[in-house]
């Protein structure tokens, strides 16, 4: 068994596309309209969907909003440079919400950012790397 994907509903999948394409540089793997359900999925990741998990951005043509509600934790993405990944999400319009530092308790480098329907993405530096 694998993970293959994560799935989050969004309200605006233009925007959302972006966000994880030209903020992240995540790539469209796969984008279907299926007008009998009125919903589009498309799925956005680093990899194929073969090679590794993805993420799933379902769009009901319906909903133009979600409650989060606070059962929902974080995507985290492996970054060389947190503090780079940063400034580069930030010259580019997303919406850092933690800046880049130490986890509390530990060395762990980290930083948090929010797409635009407010699901937080952690940015963990690779180990190893010296700050």
């Amino acid at each position: 068994m694998r993970i293959l994907h994560t799935m989050l509903r969004v309200g605006n999948l233009d925007r959302s596309l972006a966000f994880y394409t030209e903020v992240l540089g995540m790539r469209l793997l796969r984008k279907q309209d299926y007008p009998g359900g009125k919903f589009t999925l498309a799925f956005v990741g680093y990899q194929d969907e073969a090679d590794g998990a993805v993420i799933e951005l379902t769009y009901n043509w319906d909903t133009d909003q979600y409650d989060l509600g606070n059962g929902y934790g974080h995507i985290a993405l492996e970054v060389e440079d947190a503090y780079a990944a940063c400034e580069t999400i930030r010259n580019k319009g997303g919406n850092v919400v933690r800046d880049a530092g130490p986890m509390k308790h530990s060395t762990t480098v980290i930083a948090f950012v929010e797409d635009p329907d407010g699901y937080k993405i952690e940015l963990i530096q690779r180990k190893g790397r010296a700050d």
